[in-house]
């Protein structure tokens, strides 16, 4: 599978899925539109079920949890460099300690920036202030495993203030890594070598415009 080619079973699920949610939402009270609209939010499950190997009541039940017009959702990540030139990764426990750049979902009434300084401290312990937007990626685009929704990653150049490397109940290790240093685990729902490697020419070059997908 060529990078930014995902296969066609997901496309189509998450297509669903979104058709589903938003007919949902503006169904106007027709429990037969209702309906129709539900069953083709659990053919969409079925369909996530069999590409992914999950059992399907439990997509199912993920699907129906969400709500309002289908949009793509939003992660952040900040990407710390030190004195040294060395980037900050963390150990995920919910992903069987992979290693991943700090960061997370964007919660509301926080900016982007504010989410990624507050998910830094919250997985690493140190202070970060967020200089600049290095990249802008869509899930879809890049090499992940396959996931259930269309997602935005906003990736945010940080300078460190100060903190202490402190674990948190997301966090089992905290680490400073050279560009050859980069662990092989890494937790590829997150984060991928290559956009890793990435924020190092980011992080050399103040020039390099905003990547885009």
């Amino acid at each position: 599978m060529k990078t930014g080619d995902e296969p066609q079973w997901l496309v189509l699920a998450r297509e669903l899925q979104a058709i589903a949610q938003s007919g949902l939402t503006y169904a106007d009270g027709s429990p037969f539109d209702r309906e129709r609209y539900e069953a083709v939010r659990e053919i969409a499950a079925r369909m996530m079920a069999m590409g992914t190997g999950q059992p399907a009541p439990r997509i199912v039940d993920l699907f129906a949890a969400q709500h309002g017009y289908a949009t793509p959702k939003a992660t952040v990540r900040g990407a710390v460099f030190d004195a040294q030139g060395r980037i900050l990764l963390v150990r995920e426990v919910l992903d069987h300690g992979r290693w991943t750049l700090p960061g997370g979902w964007a919660d509301v009434n926080l900016s982007p920036i504010e989410n990624t300084i507050k998910e830094v401290r919250e997985e690493s312990g140190y202070i970060v202030r967020a200089t600049r937007l290095a990249a802008v990626w869509d899930r879809a685009r890049h090499p992940h495993p396959p996931g259930p929704f269309s997602c935005y990653t906003l990736c945010f150049l940080c300078e460190l203030l100060g903190g202490e490397p402190t674990l948190s109940v997301e966090t089992s290790e905290i680490g400073w890594f050279a560009r050859d240093e980069i662990p092989a685990d890494l937790s590829l729902g997150r984060v991928l070598h290559q956009q890793i490697d990435m924020m190092f020419d980011y992080a050399a070059r103040p020039d390099l415009p905003t990547y885009c997908d």
